[in-house]
């Protein structure tokens, strides 16, 4: 693999006709033990390898371990899988649906099977965007190769990347494309959008069984980790509209390893495009060798086969399926899509990423351009909100937009989940009750 239109190949080969459109949706979530809020280990006879284990013995799913005879790190069912990321939490990628209103009854499936796992085990499921109890030390780590190779190159890079691994949690959703400059233009979008909708779905006001004081710790901890794999891309939201502008971004970004057979070889810090040049250890670059290079990197808004959207901390169940929603309104529906562009044409990535850390202490209470970000949140909103009702998917005579409908409550009052989780709690309070008080208020099963 040494011509740069090999790099091509992955995102032309995904393009599909806009009748085949579907929607996948990711969500994690923090596995605590009810009776004093720590975190679930990897192993014991009450761990992540239990809920595993039960999952495969009670509803049908399929063990999936890393290699032959490797530990157990994730599940797979009828299109769906189950992974674990690097502190332990527990991530649903769904699969591919038509609609929103499936999405979320998959979820709810989801959540009903920990459910009927978690009670006998005393356990439960944070949905929270950073750990709100634990410490680093507390944590245990998933034994994936690359997770041991990113806990060693991570920490070089920026104070931020122990804690994106293992205290962060989030929610996701994936969408199809149909050219190169409909993916582009959805990109350049979605990454102009991102920062208002990490606002919008803040929630992770605690840390460390305190109040933090801002409304997303996850959005904060993300400032500090590799710049070189993150963040909003200056190269796509001032670009052309063509895959080069991502993959030229993609190539200078460094790598993390190579994989041959079922030997993992380290190689950190070389950029995708030295290696394409000179190899590593007389190993040349393959598309799988780029396939994988391009899993590891962390965008706002990441272009791979699908266009995946990341910006969000994991949620309640109250508004996990509001993040699905909300793009589906708007990336689905040419009206919408025109309407947004023409809503965020003139944001520049410096004034967006200089934005950042306020979103990170204030949500929707961050000024942008003289005014509240609230005011820019409903307008996306009713955006959101119109492309969803153009669509009129139905179940059981309701459209989309009822998924909006908790989300949409809260950014009328310019508010976020994270606001909900703090109301009527003192902010210098500490101690048993407030860490009781934490998990009742995050609990999803």
């Amino acid at each position: 693999m040494r011509n740069i239109d090999d790099l091509y190949i992955p995102l032309h080969t995904a393009m599909k006709p806009r009748d085949r459109y579907r929607i996948g949706a990711e969500g994690e979530k923090f596995g605590v033990f009810v009776a004093d809020g720590s975190p679930l280990p990897y192993e014991g006879s009450r761990s992540v390898l239990t809920v595993l284990q039960a999952l495969v013995e009670r509803h049908g799913w399929k063990p999936e371990p890393e290699y032959p005879g490797g530990p157990l790190i994730a599940l797979e069912r009828a299109g769906a899988s189950i992974t674990l990321e690097p502190g332990g939490q527990l991530e649903l990628s769904g699969a591919a649906f038509d609609n929103v209103h499936q999405i979320c009854l998959e979820m709810s499936g989801h959540l009903a099977e920990l459910r009927d796992i978690s009670g006998e085990l005393g356990i439960t499921f944070l949905g929270v965007g950073f750990h709100p109890l634990a410490r680093q030390e507390d944590l245990s780590w998933v034994p994936k190769s690359r997770y041991g190779i990113m806990k060693r190159y991570l920490p070089l890079r920026g104070t931020g990347g122990l804690d994106m691994m293992r205290r962060t949690s989030t929610v996701q959703a994936n969408f199809d494309y149909s050219s190169e400059e409909g993916a582009m233009r959805s990109l350049c979008i979605a990454l102009r959008l991102s920062p208002v909708i990490t606002a919008m779905f803040a929630n992770s006001p605690f840390y460390e069984g305190k109040i933090w004081g801002g409304k997303s710790r996850r959005a904060h901890t993300w400032l500090d980790v590799d710049p070189a794999r993150q963040g909003l891309l200056a190269s796509v939201i001032h670009g052309r509209r063509k895959f080069i502008d991502y993959v030229e971004w993609a190539l200078d970004a460094p790598m993390f390893l190579i994989k041959r057979g079922n030997t993992i070889l380290e190689n950190t810090g070389q950029s995708f495009r030295s290696f394409m040049d000179y190899g590593f250890r007389g190993h040349r670059a393959t598309q799988a060798d780029w396939n994988m290079h391009l899993n590891t990197l962390f965008p706002e808004v990441r272009l791979k086969r699908t266009i995946e959207v990341r910006g969000a901390d994991a949620q309640s169940s109250a508004t996990t399926c509001a993040l699905s929603a909300l793009w589906t309104g708007i990336l689905y529906d040419d009206r919408a899509l025109d309407e947004a562009e023409a809503l965020t044409e003139s944001l520049t990535f410096a004034e967006l990423d200089a934005l950042r850390p306020a979103i990170a202490r204030d949500a929707l209470g961050a000024t942008f351009r003289g005014e509240p970000l609230a005011a820019l949140a409903e307008r996306v909103m009713s955006i959101a909100e119109g492309g969803l009702a153009r669509r009129a998917r139905m179940r059981n005579g309701q459209d989309e937009r009822v998924h909006l409908a908790r989300l949409g409550a809260l950014v009328s009052k310019g508010q976020c989940p994270a606001d909900v989780l703090l109301e009527g709690l003192d902010a210098n309070a500490s101690g048993p009750d407030l860490q009781r008080e934490i998990i009742a208020r995050t609990r999803l099963v």
